[in-house]
């Protein structure tokens, strides 16, 4: 039973029948510092009625005293009715809840890119929180009704690819991962820090010989090797081709082994190689309908300035692309593979103008997909020690940084004496499991457009806002159930009274479905981890006000038991929804 809905059909017929108007009505939470359930607000009949907010108040109070099937009692505060509902109506709630919804049907097919890694670096705290992001929002949309299709495009080509290659021809010395005891994407991104380390070097060289530091930035021999290399990789040179297999081969390796490590997967991979060239016939076709146009050297543009843009180059005047070429040529590809209403990328506020262009380009162009495009804008993560910077070797490296939040999940665990009737397996996968919880849970509270501060130690605690504080309760959820001696716990029939507590849970419980809709219209993790939040805390105030396994009238303790099985299973759904798994026990 959709309670919000019988309530406001309710207050409608009284409106109707009191003061002779039609009016939609919708309803609110009560504050939590007045008394009752839902709120009516309605000043808006006080100049129509011609009466006082307190007389319109208890006309329609009185009202429903006398007609409402749900309303048990109210009170009136200025243009605002509070309503406190019976026992019953809460049973029927939650009696819903525990049939379930009939899943909807499906709402359209969409598509998710996210991770876009560079293949000339490791994984980083930044690319943590855009893989968590991505796969959560694709597991919301899916659990809305979506058909959704997870794709990374990984740029495995261009200048900087080309640093490390130089930086490994020349300085590598045949070092493989095995050799080096490295995984692949961390022993290339050494050598990408090692052709900085390099470049800055001869640049302070060649000043010292008297060169300006802008020119010697531009004629560094180190930077003009890796640019003849990035010349011979475009006309198909064997050997540089070769060269760039093996160390890409070597990354994708390390890639592998750290979104398995992390829970994130993908259903299509494109490459930049194979893409790279993509958009220039779309820039054809745009000369042709007028909405590019071309320069004296040769080069072709577009006028956005009307959009509150600028003139956007899309072609160079030797022919070559730029990335908005490419991203042109990218775009119509996946909507030619997947034909998907909505597209949604997961790229960082950095590039916030370039999907800007972007869409407003595919628009001009008349793309059917066109309006369907979503640049999912998140903040940077920095860190109580500052920002980070990859080509100095100072970003904090994700596999770095899982093994030490595992680290920290064991030494907290075996410190509370929590490790009693775990096998060593059991417990290597629950310091997994809470570590992970409380990276992911820390990373996707916030809401994505909001730049982060990543605090290791306070995301591994077990109170507050925390993946780990919500992994615990579900646990000792669980824990009670196991020593129930119950298999099943079917909602009593004969139950007819519930406490505000209960209330306050079953209020919750409710709104999951909403909920997840909410999450999915906003695309936004931080709707679902808050709400689960919210749900871990108010039954942990049940808990500790009221006995479930002592209490000795059976309608209520098996009550209590439908009840808060239901709480473990949304909290499981919840932080399935955010990548997280919750544990048994703990």
């Amino acid at each position: 039973m959709n309670i919000e809905l019988v309530l406001a059909a309710e207050i409608e017929k009284a409106v109707a029948e009191i003061f002779g108007h039609q009016d939609k009505v919708t309803l609110q939470p009560t504050r939590k510092d007045f008394e009752g359930h839902y709120t009516y607000v309605f000043f808006g009949l006080v100049k129509l009625a011609r009466k006082s907010p307190a007389e319109i108040g208890q006309l329609l109070g009185d009202y429903l005293i006398q007609n409402s099937l749900y309303v048990l009692s109210y009170t009136v505060v200025q243009g605002f009715l509070n309503l406190t509902l019976k026992d019953e109506a809460w049973i029927q709630v939650f009696r819903g809840v525990k049939e379930g919804q009939n899943p909807e049907a499906s709402k359209g097919n969409v598509l998710v890119e996210y991770s876009s890694p560079n293949t000339n670096k490791p994984l980083h705290l930044g690319h943590l929180r855009n893989n968590f992001l991505g796969y959560s929002v694709a597991e919301i949309l899916k659990e809305a009704g979506y058909e959704v299709t997870k794709a990374c495009l990984v740029n495995d080509r261009g200048i900087h690819i080309c640093k490390s290659m130089v930086a490994y021809q020349r300085y590598g010395n045949g070092e493989t991962p095995a050799s080096s005891g490295l995984k692949g994407d961390h022993l290339v991104g050494k050598y990408y820090v090692e052709f900085d380390k390099h470049y800055k070097k001869e640049i302070e060289e060649w000043v010292a010989g008297g060169v300006s530091e802008e020119e010697a930035k531009k004629t560094a021999p180190i930077l003009v090797e890796a640019q003849e290399m990035l010349v011979k990789w475009e006309n198909g040179d064997a050997e540089i081709i070769e060269l760039w297999k093996k160390l890409n081969g070597w990354v994708y390796e390390g890639f592998d082994f750290t979104y398995k490590t992390i829970g994130v997967n993908f259903d299509k991979t494109y490459y930049e190689s194979d893409t790279y060239l993509l958009g220039k016939d779309i820039v054809e076709e745009g000369l042709a309908k007028g909405v590019f146009y071309k320069k004296e050297d040769n080069s072709v543009w577009i006028d956005l300035t009307d959009e509150g843009l600028d003139h956007k180059l899309v072609l160079r005047g030797d022919g070559t692309s730029v990335y908005i070429t490419q991203d042109l040529g990218t775009t119509d590809l996946k909507f030619q593979d997947f034909h998907s209403e909505k597209s949604i990328w997961v790229v960082g506020n950095e590039q916030d103008y370039h999907f800007k262009v972007l869409f407003a380009i595919l628009k001009r162009l008349g793309r059917p997909y066109a309006d369907g495009l979503y640049h999912l804008s998140y903040g940077m993560v920095d860190l109580p020690s500052g920002k980070m910077k990859s080509r100095e070797g100072t970003v904090v490296d994700a596999d770095e940084l899982v093994s030490d939040m595992i680290a920290t999940s064991k030494s907290i665990t075996e410190e509370k004496g929590k490790t009693e009737g775990f096998s060593e397996g059991q417990l290597e996968e629950l310091y997994r499991m809470v570590a992970l919880g409380a990276l992911k849970y820390y990373l996707l509270k916030v809401e994505p457009k909001k730049r982060m501060l990543f605090n290791p130690e306070e995301s591994i605690d077990f109170q507050g806002n925390t993946g780990p504080f919500i992994q615990y309760t579900h646990a000792r959820i669980k824990s009670i159930l196991r020593k129930s001696g119950k298999d099943q716990f079917p909602m009593p029939a004969d139950i007819t009274n519930v406490n505000a507590e209960e209330i306050e849970v079953i209020f919750l419980l409710k709104d999951f479905r909403k909920i997840i809709d909410a999450a999915a219209a906003e695309y936004s993790p931080a709707v679902i981890a808050n709400y689960v939040y919210e749900l871990a805390k108010t039954f942990n105030v049940f808990y500790s006000r009221h006995s479930v396994l002592n209490e000795e009238n059976e309608v209520l303790k098996n009550f209590r038991l439908s009840l808060i099985e239901q709480v473990a299973e949304v909290i499981k759904k919840g932080m399935k929804l955010l990548g997280i798994e919750v544990p048994e026990k703990m």
